[in-house]
């Protein structure tokens, strides 16, 4: 047992904290960008928003319920200079949560990256550059 001077006594409170552990290989970074999806079995496409991205994946509001490993065709679009450019990726439902954003009725899923052509990846990437500065 520890031996305590008057000064040094314990406290009869508990600091707790939250420990969060990053699980993802590459930082996101936070932003709204409109899209159009997709799946890849189908033809009609439907818009959604990117909350956030990453050179791994993305964080998307679709209107739709979802399932996990639903495959989707993409195409991310963003402002390059003066001109309007897109990211075309394909990607899958990795997770999702069915809590709803504001009235809008929008799902937000975790989607991963599993085909983007190196021109869009490097887009991508200089995309989240100008973020982060």
């Amino acid at each position: 047992m520890p031996n305590f001077t008057k000064n040094t006594q314990p406290s009869s409170q508990t600091k707790k904290g939250l420990l969060a552990v990053e699980r993802r290989k590459h930082p996101r970074f936070n932003v709204e960008l409109p899209l159009d999806y997709c799946r890849v079995d189908e033809k009609d496409l439907l818009g959604g928003i990117v909350a956030n991205a990453g050179e791994g994946g993305v964080l998307v509001y679709l209107p739709e319920r979802m399932e996990i490993g639903a495959v989707l065709k993409m195409e991310i679009f963003y402002v390059k200079g003066f001109q309007l450019d897109t990211i075309t990726a394909i990607a899958k439902v990795v997770w999702s949560d069915l809590a709803t954003r504001g009235t809008l009725g929008e799902h937000r899923y975790g989607l991963e990256f599993q085909y983007i052509e190196e021109k869009d990846y490097n887009n991508l990437l200089a995309l989240l550059k100008g973020i982060g500065n």
